[in-house]
């Protein structure tokens, strides 16, 4: 396969809901590819939505709940976002940015930035601190999930342990 196709599939995983970097970042491992540019592509794919789930999301959901086929899924959505937001802010208080950079940078299921940009959505957070604090997240879990696929945690992990 050649290397700009490579880069892609890299590109369009970071973008996918649930998946995003989280399998992106290994994937770009996998591949062998130079971790910096597929780091930088993935962030760039991985940041591409925010801004449409931020705007738009939330009103397709609202849309879409009462709906036939589609209710039962976009109720759960929406039902997801408020609950993530509820508890998003009451864990935060006034470091709500900041407990929204390590939501989304915390690279465990459910986390990310499209449940962190939806949630924001939810609590009517300002847009500009919300992108800068979904890229910081964004980017923590890229690094995290960098090393982790590059085996340093395992590492770190053999040097320490106790026999």
């Amino acid at each position: 396969m050649k290397l700009i196709w490579k880069y892609l599939i890299c590109f369009l995983v970071s973008m996918v809901p649930l998946i995003e970097l989280r399998g992106a970042i290994p994937m770009a491992v996998g591949f062998n590819l130079n971790m910096v540019w597929a780091y930088i592509i993935c962030i760039i794919g991985n940041m591409l939505p925010v801004p449409v789930i931020f705007f738009f999301a939330r009103k397709v959901l609202e849309w879409g709940r009462d709906k036939k086929f589609i209710g039962k899924f976009f109720t759960f959505c929406i039902e997801k976002g408020e609950k993530g937001g509820k508890k998003l802010q009451a864990k935060a208080g006034r470091g709500l940015y900041v407990a929204l950079l390590l939501f989304v940078g915390i690279p465990i299921p459910g986390t990310g930035a499209w449940t962190g940009t939806l949630a924001a959505s939810f609590l009517n957070m300002d847009f500009k601190k919300t992108v800068i604090a979904v890229m910081g997240g964004v980017v923590l879990a890229g690094v995290l999930m960098g090393l982790a696929s590059l085996g340093v945690f395992g590492a770190i992990g053999a040097i320490f342990a106790v026999s």
